[in-house]
This record gives structure tokens, C-alpha cells and sequence, in this order.
């Protein structure tokens, strides 16, 4: 038993050691400093670390809409407090998560005993009322005009020591490692969530909540913990396209990008906790190959995301899993 979980504690670990050698040595060297490798793998890097809380959300049995709308609302309380009230970006960052975290928990005691269909039209309407929120408070969001020129973040120091020196402009290395590690903690704190008990329980709800709620649990207060999970990751997210774009509309992010969020969990797998990452990674790489097709780019690429969904219904990674398996069992054989 104790080799067993050794060994599969060990996968996990070298998985993670060899995306993290991939994104922080390999990608620099092999695009050459190539500004829009990098602002691909940046994005890439970021819009996967948002969609870990959608799979969070699917982990619990419901289909999340609402993750761009609280992006957003991370995205302006990032630009607020650098803006507004003169806070440090390295302050603003996770504070942008925490507010988005305590609206989630608001909303979501309410919303999440709804189920399907019904939950997923509620948090649609969230994400439109963002927006129409941030076009009402002129004074506070400049309405439809945004919030531009934003300060990118000055260093970050702990005891007279600078750890992270201030970004310049046009520097895009800084935003590169800042996706990169913002992705990396997300993923680890994902996988240490999933493995643990309370990961356990998550899946419990998804399964059977009356089950769960006989045995004893609590089933409302996990509902709205992990949602509020989901929505953390979501205002950190949008914390950093703000300070990365220097500006924040109330169009900054929309119900489509929600739908993007979710595409790119069905893509990667539903039963993996790195499948948001396979699939960001796979769909926006695809759409960037598709460039030159210019207008029928969008057309195409949607096309194949359908078809992706489709032919592999449980992500790709259940398909290499199940080729793994039927080799692996041929060589035992």
C-alpha cells in the first residue's frame, strides 16, 4: 500500500516539475524572446489558471457561466485600487480574488441549490449583470470609456529586500512568469484540494447530494466553499489581464468567455485536475495555427472544438489514458 501511494503521489509531482521545466525554461529559449509566442503562452497560461475554478465548480455537479463575470469584477478591483486608492499591485492582486471570493459566497448560498440547466442560465445572468454593473458607476468604473493606462506593478520588497523588481513597459518576460507561476500554484493548490478530503466530498455532491447529506454533510456549506474557490481564482485571473492589457472595460470579459472557460474543461477531461491546462493549451494553440485563414479563422476553429467535444466526449486525456492503459496491458500480456 505505501509503494502504491507513493507511486502516485509521484506521477503527479513529476508531471508537474516537467510542465514547470517546459513553461520556464523551454518555451523562453525555443520562441528566441518572440513577443507573440510569448503573449500567446502568457494568455494561455492565465486563462487556464481561471478555468481551474470552472473544473472546480464541474467537480461539485454544476455548470459554471458566471467565471468571466467575477474576472471582471477581480479585473476592477485591481484597477480601483492601483488607480483609485494608490495600492500596490502585489496588494491589489489578491485582494482582487478575495472580493471576488465573498460576492461568490453571497451569491452563491442562494443560487447553488439550483441544478443543471437552471444554475447554469443564473450564473449566465451574473456575468451580464457585471457587465451592466460596470457600465452604471461611472463615477467609480468610467463607465464604457474603462479604466485605461493603468500603472503596471512596481517591485515587490519584504524587508528592504526587493524579491520582484517593477515591471517595464513593453517587457513581456515579467507578465510571462507571473501566468507562469500564477498557474503552477493554481494547478498544485487544485491537486492538493482534489486529493484531500474535502476534494472527497466535492465529488460526494456531485454523485448524489441527498446521499451525502445523509451521511452527515453539510452539503450548502461545501456547495458554497468551492464555489468561492472557483470564484478566488477567477478575480485573480482578471486582477492580472488588467495590469497585462493596462486597462479594463465593462466588455473586458463576457458571457463567451465564460463558454471558453468551460470548452477548455470538457477539452482537457472533466476527471483531471490538469485538464483545464491540456485544453487551453490545445484550443489556443489551434486557433493560433488557424491565423491564416483570416476571416474563416472563428468558423473553423469553432467547428473543431464542436467535433473535439464530440469524438472525445471525456476530454483527450481520457483518450491517452485509455491508449496507455491497452499498451500497458499488452506488454503485460
Amino acid at each position: 500500500m505505501a509503494g502504491g501511494s507513493s507511486h502516485s503521489i509521484a506521477k503527479p509531482i513529476a508531471l508537474g516539475v516537467l510542465i514547470a521545466l517546459g513553461y520556464f525554461i523551454a518555451v523562453p529559449l525555443l520562441s528566441g524572446g518572440s513577443g507573440y509566442v510569448l503573449n500567446v503562452v502568457t494568455t494561455m497560461a492565465a486563462v487556464s489558471f481561471i478555468s481551474f475554478g470552472v473544473w472546480l465548480t464541474f467537480a461539485i455537479g454544476r455548470i459554471n457561466l458566471a467565471q468571466a463575470g467575477f474576472a471582471l469584477i477581480g479585473a476592477y478591483v485591481t484597477a480601483i485600487s492601483v488607480a483609485h486608492l494608490g495600492l500596490s499591485f502585489w496588494v491589489a492582486l489578491p485582494l482582487s480574488g478575495l472580493v471576488a471570493a465573498i460576492i461568490g459566497g453571497l451569491i452563491g448560498w442562494p443560487v447553488l441549490r439550483l441544478k443543471g440547466v437552471y444554475f447554469a442560465m443564473i450564473t449566465l445572468c451574473i456575468t451580464e449583470a457585471c457587465r451592466l454593473t460596470a457600465l452604471s458607476f461611472p463615477g467609480i468604473t468610467r463607465g464604457a470609456q474603462g479604466m485605461v493606462d493603468l500603472p503596471l506593478p512596481g517591485d515587490l520588497s519584504l524587508f528592504g529586500l526587493v524579491i520582484i523588481p517593477a515591471f517595464e513597459k513593453g517587457a513581456r518576460l515579467p507578465f510571462f512568469y507571473l501566468a507562469g507561476t500564477l498557474m503552477m500554484l493554481g494547478l498544485l493548490f487544485m491537486w492538493l484540494l482534489d486529493t484531500s478530503r474535502v476534494g472527497a466530498v466535492f465529488r460526494s455532491l456531485r454523485q448524489n447530494e441527498d446521499l451525502a447529506s445523509s451521511l452527515g454533510i453539510n452539503v450548502a456549506k461545501y456547495r458554497v466553499v468551492a464555489f468561492m474557490v472557483a470564484c478566488f481564482y477567477a478575480g485573480v485571473g482578471g486582477g492580472f489581464f488588467a495590469a497585462l492589457q493596462q486597462n479594463v472595460y465593462p466588455t473586458s470579459f463576457q458571457v463567451i468567455d465564460s463558454v471558453y472557460f468551460m470548452v477548455y474543461c470538457f477539452v482537457g477531461g472533466l476527471e483531471f485536475v490538469i485538464g483545464p491546462l491540456i485544453g487551453a493549451l490545445v484550443m489556443m494553440t489551434s486557433f493560433e495555427l488557424l491565423h491564416e485563414f483570416q476571416r474563416y479563422q472563428t468558423v473553423i476553429y469553432s467547428g473543431l472544438m464542436i467535433l473535439c467535444i464530440l469524438l472525445m466526449p471525456n476530454g483527450i486525456l481520457s483518450v491517452v489514458r485509455r491508449r496507455s492503459s491497452k499498451a500497458k496491458g499488452a506488454n503485460n500480456a
